[in-house]
């Protein structure tokens, strides 16, 4: 009898293909970023001051507060919203500022500083400072 010969076979690790996989994923990868729509909100930049920094009250600045019955005061004498672009003009006039402090109090309606932020907005050169009412 002859002996058979065992045959001997060697064992490759399994080797998978990850090409077409890879382009797949580029595929999918370029589709999401040409399909991707940036928007760029609109609104305004509203700069927090620091804490350590006080106020001058002597400076020629806009003061705007509101209190705790939402009433609005434009330098210390009350104000309808309505009028504040036109007393934010005048006081122009009279006076060399870029500076606007507008004080809600703290139980204030967001959308009542939102209203007086918008009667601020069409006077670009002002810039706004945002802090909280303390009477």
């Amino acid at each position: 009898m002859r002996r058979r010969k065992q045959q001997i076979f060697e064992h490759e690790d399994a080797k998978v293909d990850v090409t077409s996989l890879l382009d797949i994923i580029f595929i999918m990868l370029i589709f999401f970023i040409v399909t991707t729509s940036f928007v760029k909100d609109k609104g305004f930049l509203v700069k927090k001051t620091e804490a350590n920094k006080s106020v001058n009250n002597k400076s020629k600045s806009i003061n705007i507060h509101i209190d705790r019955n939402s009433t609005v005061y434009f330098n210390n004498k009350a104000v309808d919203i309505e009028r504040i672009p036109a007393r934010i003009e005048l006081f122009l006039a009279n006076n060399q500022t870029s500076d606007v402090l507008l004080r809600p109090h703290s139980e204030t309606n967001y959308q009542k500083v939102v209203e007086i932020l918008d009667q601020i907005k069409p006077f670009k050169r002002l810039k706004v400072s945002i802090g909280v009412y303390k009477p």
